[in-house]
């Protein structure tokens, strides 16, 4: 499971024209799922998310998390996360899991970052969605569960 994170000032998502999922100040999460994640990966992934701590404190280091400046998430599915580009000009997206592997994974992601009191926002899982955002800093983060275990 691969996570790209990225710190805003606000974020939205909007589907057909209508905005389905806005916030303030908080992540930006885009969110891809490949065969063999499992909902521990899910879980274990948006732990590390809600607690990781990129927002400057009193004395300009990053060291506040997501609940320590009422922040918020916006979490969209993105399958391309998983595109392997390493043949011709067109990439492959075999490795991105199938709707029927991918949403509950992303549902059980979703509700484990609201089991922590955050404000979730998100898109809609496999819709031709429109993000803004404005990238605070910018802090644009990587994380992919097959890197983060030892």
């Amino acid at each position: 499971m691969r996570a790209l994170i990225q710190r805003v000032s606000r974020a939205s998502v909007t589907i057909g024209g209508v905005v389905r999922g806005q916030i303030g100040r908080g992540f930006l999460v885009l969110l891809g799922i490949t065969d063999g994640d499992t909902v521990e990966d899910a879980q274990y992934l948006a732990d590390k998310a809600v607690k990781l701590r990129v927002f400057t404190d009193e004395n300009d280091k990053m060291n506040r998390a997501l609940a320590d400046v009422d922040g918020a998430m916006l979490v969209v599915s993105q399958f391309t996360l998983y595109g392997d580009c390493k043949k011709g000009n067109r990439p492959s997206f075999i490795r991105a899991a199938r709707p029927e592997t991918a949403v509950p994974l992303y549902e059980a992601y979703i509700a484990r970052c609201r089991e922590s009191g955050l404000n979730v926002e998100t898109g809609e899982f496999g819709a031709d969605m429109q993000v803004e955002l404005l990238n605070d800093g910018p802090v644009t983060l990587w994380m992919d569960t097959a890197d983060m275990r030892g």
